[in-house]
């Protein structure tokens, strides 16, 4: 049995224009100073494609630990996440996870492949606080999901495939 490798998958998109361009408009849109696509698994957040303009540091093919990511969680409950401010929200002003990156702002929701299987996140963060939890701006994330689940489908048929190591392909 094969499997398709990943985390070339990852590599592969940290070239797309049309990634590039659905993040450079969540971070024209929304005022967050960084967005990304990562690879989200039980076991490594990866980042496939970054749009950085707040010198958060991370780039494509960087790795966070997966237990200090909020994209952890909706990996469990498949549910965006979206805070406008982290320390003026009861939930979030607790939460290691805010604490651990310095930002106020966050915007994650779930990116699923065209079988239903899920991938990782298109998420966003900023230092300052806003306004995310607006009607037309989750539109636009869900909308960007939605179409990168598609775009990573389609580059996703185009790698070879490699032989599964144990585990499930989309555990990698």
């Amino acid at each position: 049995m094969t499997a398709p490798d990943l985390t070339n998958l990852c590599v592969a998109l940290s070239d797309d224009a049309r990634v590039r361009e659905m993040l450079n408009e969540v971070c024209a849109v929304t005022g967050m100073g960084f967005a990304a696509v990562a690879h989200v698994t039980h076991h490594r957040w990866i980042a496939c494609q970054v749009e950085d303009r707040i010198s958060f540091g991370l780039n494509p093919g960087d790795e966070l630990k997966i237990h200090e990511t909020i994209c952890d969680e909706i990996r469990d409950h498949g549910e965006a996440v979206v805070i406008d401010d982290a320390s003026d929200d009861i939930k979030w002003s607790r939460h290691p996870v805010p604490v651990i990156y310095g930002f106020k702002s966050y915007c994650s929701f779930p990116v699923y492949l065209d079988d239903g299987s899920f991938f990782g996140t298109l998420c966003a963060i900023d230092h300052a606080p806003r306004k995310v939890s607006d009607e037309e701006i989750v539109a636009m994330f869900t909308d960007f999901a939605k179409q990168l689940g598609h775009i990573l489908t389609e580059r996703l048929q185009s790698l070879p495939e490699q032989p599964i190591a144990g585990g499930s392909p989309h555990e990698r």
